[in-house]
């Protein structure tokens, strides 16, 4: 099997958070002489194929070796792959669940598929950190206490605000709230 090399400079530029542009002023040569690599329509020499390299910084052997390499990022999510938070969290009272997008290592902003059940609180100790968020609400209402500010938000209302005010989240409905949130940086 022929290695690609034009598929792997791609790979790796992209998994070090790159553009063909930046790799090429940190490697010192034209952004054309990535692309042309990238493609396959230039066969670069060892000593070309390492200046490019010290770039990230990386070495032949690393680029040559496949074992060593991070898994690719994961851009899709199906539902089973969100990881739920709410056992981790301490001072709801009812049913809460908190299923995040992704593993936050390397990410700034949290995404958050929540559900309260009727009754669900997240305390009567106000939420305060350091961030901003914001959400939708998809189904059913929930309460939200903002500072000395309260209002119901029912489906396709929403929320964005400085979360170092003290907040609450309340569903003082009958059936299920369920919302979609952001938060950055990631709070939970």
């Amino acid at each position: 099997m022929e290695f690609d090399v034009g598929a792997r400079l791609k790979q790796i530029r992209e998994q070090h958070g790159l553009s063909q542009r930046a790799l090429a002023q940190r490697a010192g040569v034209t952004n054309g002489t990535i692309s042309l690599i990238e493609q396959n329509r230039s066969s670069p020499s060892v000593s070309s194929l390492r200046k490019v390299l010290q770039g990230i910084p990386m070495t032949l052997a690393e680029f040559f070796s496949s074992d060593d390499l991070p898994p690719p990022e994961q851009i899709f999510f199906k539902g089973t792959e969100l990881i739920e938070l709410a056992g981790e969290l301490k001072g709801t009272v009812g049913q809460v669940s908190f299923r995040q997008v992704g593993d936050l290592r390397s990410r700034n902003l949290q995404i958050l598929h929540e559900r309260y059940a009727p009754g669900a609180d997240t305390g009567r100790t106000m939420l305060q950190h350091e961030s901003e968020e914001g959400g939708i609400v998809i189904k059913g209402q929930i309460e939200l206490t903002v500072g000395d500010r309260k209002e119901l938000l029912g489906p396709g209302d929403a929320y964005f605000f400085d979360s170092r005010i003290p907040h609450r989240f309340r569903n003082i409905g009958e059936i299920e709230c369920e919302l979609i949130s952001a938060c950055t940086p990631p709070y939970l």
